[in-house]
């Protein structure tokens, strides 16, 4: 595995690309958001106003592109899947529709319950235990978040008084092979928070120059003697509704 993982070609076109499959869209919004929960962007698409002027379409079946006005500005709007591959696939073809920059945000199992507990993750960057990232950037164990787009994001939190933490993620894309023995070498590498996504992210957004903010919110457990459920697949209204007001003033802003 080391072998293909450290066997990345810098060539900028492959032998598909998003562009063979994906037609521009005259007036596609410049900035977009994505996140992961169903309910979330489901809660979104019901705001006064919103239109619906794509779709991303698969074997999974279609996913709707959404735009919405937000203090004066067109943004575009989507539902990502889950994992590190399938995201970026719908990353890829947004950004062929006419997308420049990116916001993104989702769930997070929590791996420092006293650093984490109540407050937005800022992720400085992410530890690339997944596959997809290889692809797009050079090997390394590490990726690192834009610091100008970190810098926005922590504006946006506290314009909206929310409280955070900045810290690394561990992007995982094996969900059930996440062993006692990684969480503890992955904590003391400094990890707060793991999930599936982020590190591919970044080194899509990179490697087509869009600049991309990442934020994330707890939601189960993986601190404790036993995994912890918790609210991984629920949230509340409130909750949901301080999510996508965090990621609309990013997009304003980006």
């Amino acid at each position: 595995m080391a072998t293909l993982f450290y066997n990345f070609g810098d060539f900028p076109a492959a032998f598909l690309n998003p562009g063979d499959v994906i037609s521009a869209k005259p007036g596609f919004p410049e900035v977009c958001i994505s996140a992961f929960s169903e309910k979330i962007i489901g809660n979104m698409a019901k705001l006064r106003g919103v239109k619906t002027i794509a779709y991303l379409c698969s074997e999974n079946g279609e996913l709707p592109v959404y735009s919405i006005e937000y203090k004066g500005k067109e943004i575009a709007f989507y539902l990502s899947r889950v994992g590190a591959p399938a995201c970026v696939v719908g990353l890829e073809e947004v950004i062929a529709m006419g997308a420049k920059k990116f916001v993104l945000f989702g769930s997070c199992g929590v791996l420092d319950e006293e650093a984490v507990r109540g407050k937005i993750v800022v992720p400085i960057s992410a530890v690339r235990d997944e596959g997809t990232s290889y692809h797009y950037i050079p090997a390394s164990e590490e990726i690192e978040a834009d610091r100008n787009c970190i810098n926005i994001l922590k504006e946006c939190l506290e314009i909206l008084g929310y409280p955070y933490v900045e810290g690394k993620t561990w992007t995982m894309d094996a969900l059930y092979r996440e062993t006692s023995s990684l969480i503890e070498e992955r904590k003391q590498q400094g990890c707060l928070v793991v999930e599936m996504e982020s590190s591919a992210a970044y080194a899509a957004a990179r490697f087509r120059n869009v600049p991309m903010i990442q934020f994330l919110y707890g939601a189960d457990s993986l601190d404790s003697e036993t995994w912890e459920q918790r609210n991984l697949l629920a949230y509340s209204a409130e909750e949901c509704g301080g999510y996508a007001k965090l990621a609309l003033e990013c997009a304003v802003r980006l």
